[in-house]
């Protein structure tokens, strides 16, 4: 498959057999996320597989839809500021980098026939409480990561293509 075809085929996917992801499914997607581009190549990234359903319940405190818990696994993707570069103004690239390697890893689970929805409207203080992430780090994101149970995912309208480009200037 063609990477247009993948990214047209990707969907957000809110409903989730409890079918278990094969390991080698997850190291896949994971290792897609390793591989993401980051400024300077400082790979600011830790990825936290969460399939104890125990762990997923607590989780809910920090995103309380009842079908984010329902995926067999969750991928909560985060940021070591420090370890990140900055632009010589001071502009910070960790959130980027960051949301790179989730897109990668979206993507990745696509082509394995996984499905994914990113969460970016959390609480991230709960989260990082339940997963004992260090003060200094910081929740970028997260996605269910399982076998669809829906015909179909969200599909969201997209702008115009004439709408979102620009030719040498504004």
């Amino acid at each position: 498959m063609s990477v247009f075809d993948l990214i047209k085929r990707r969907r957000s996917i809110r409903k989730y057999k409890e079918t278990i992801v094969e390991q080698e499914k997850l190291n896949a997607v994971l290792e897609a996320a390793r591989l993401a581009p980051s400024a300077d190549n400082k790979q600011p990234w830790v990825f936290i597989v969460v399939t104890d359903p125990h762990v997923k319940k607590l989780l809910r405190s920090s995103y309380e839809e009842e079908w984010f818990i329902k995926a067999p696994v969750i991928i909560v993707g985060c940021a070591a500021p420090k370890e990140a570069w900055s632009r010589i103004d001071g502009e910070e690239y960790w959130k980027v980098d960051v949301a790179i390697a989730m897109q990668n890893l979206v993507l990745a689970a696509t082509e394995l026939g996984l499905g994914t929805c990113w969460i970016a409207d959390f609480d991230e203080k709960a989260a990082k409480e339940v997963l004992r992430i260090p003060e200094d780090v910081r929740v970028v994101a997260m996605t269910p990561l399982g076998y669809q149970d829906q015909e179909k995912g969200l599909v969201t309208r997209r702008k115009p293509f004439n709408t979102i480009v620009r030719h040498d200037k504004w």
